[in-house]
């Protein structure tokens, strides 16, 4: 192992163990309460970031700043409220659907609850999910053609952000295969999980898929160099 991979999981295991520790756990459970949208722009913002670090540190064998980090860490950071507020509103929305009929409720107990979570989890995925993603990848792209440079990447015209993403494999891949077998189970999860834990659970997830994404890049690049 690396130094980058001993600070690495280091601050992993640091947050773990914060959140771990009653004290600070109940602390940031009132915290989080108090203000989902702050607290929901840092646990994204640090999180899904270290996602991003851990990526190219499989890709590349390596970790290495990516242009325009503290751009990428913004940029998640608003993501993140935004997930504070539609994780509400479509677990909300569910479980009005269901107590109307909508949607099979499972009667009552346990069923019940996987039902709602996996039906909240499925309907966020399926209509929001694409949207949220095909943002994020605008976003990056902007700061991949903009070097990182804030005065550069104002001057990106849209037709070449649109033209550089690789919108086959967004859809067949991200949209077909990530989110029916790793998003829909995964946030079945979350939304098992209290509220106040959804954000971060989610923001952890981003580190998982991280890794699975620039493991599948890596192995393709390797397949290619075969051919």
């Amino acid at each position: 192992m690396k130094k980058g991979d001993f600070l690495w999981w280091g601050l992993l295991l640091s947050i773990v163990a914060f959140l771990l520790y009653p004290s600070t756990r109940e602390g940031f459970v009132a915290v989080t309460k108090a203000h989902p949208y702050i607290m929901g722009f840092i646990k994204v913002g640090i999180l899904a970031t270290m996602g991003e670090l851990m990526a190219i540190r499989i890709a590349s064998g390596d970790f290495s700043k990516p242009k325009g980090l503290i751009y990428r860490f913004v940029i998640w950071g608003l993501l993140g409220m935004l997930f504070a507020l539609m994780f509400d509103v479509f677990a909300m929305g569910t479980a009005g659907a269901i107590k109307k009929g909508l949607l099979p409720s499972g009667g009552e107990g346990t069923l019940h609850n996987i039902l709602t979570a996996f039906f909240t989890s499925a309907v966020m995925n399926l209509f929001f999910a694409p949207t949220f993603m095909a943002f994020h990848r605008v976003t990056d792209t902007y700061i991949d053609l903009g070097e990182g440079k804030l005065s550069s990447i104002v001057k990106v015209p849209l037709s070449s952000v649109v033209d550089k993403i690789d919108w086959r494999g967004f859809i067949g891949f991200v949209i077909l295969k990530t989110v029916p077998l790793f998003w829909i189970p995964a946030h079945t999860i979350t939304f098992i999980l209290p509220g106040e834990y959804r954000v971060l659970m989610a923001a952890f997830l981003s580190i998982a898929l991280g890794g699975i994404m620039a493991a599948t890049k890596k192995s393709k690049g390797k397949e290619a160099a075969r051919g």
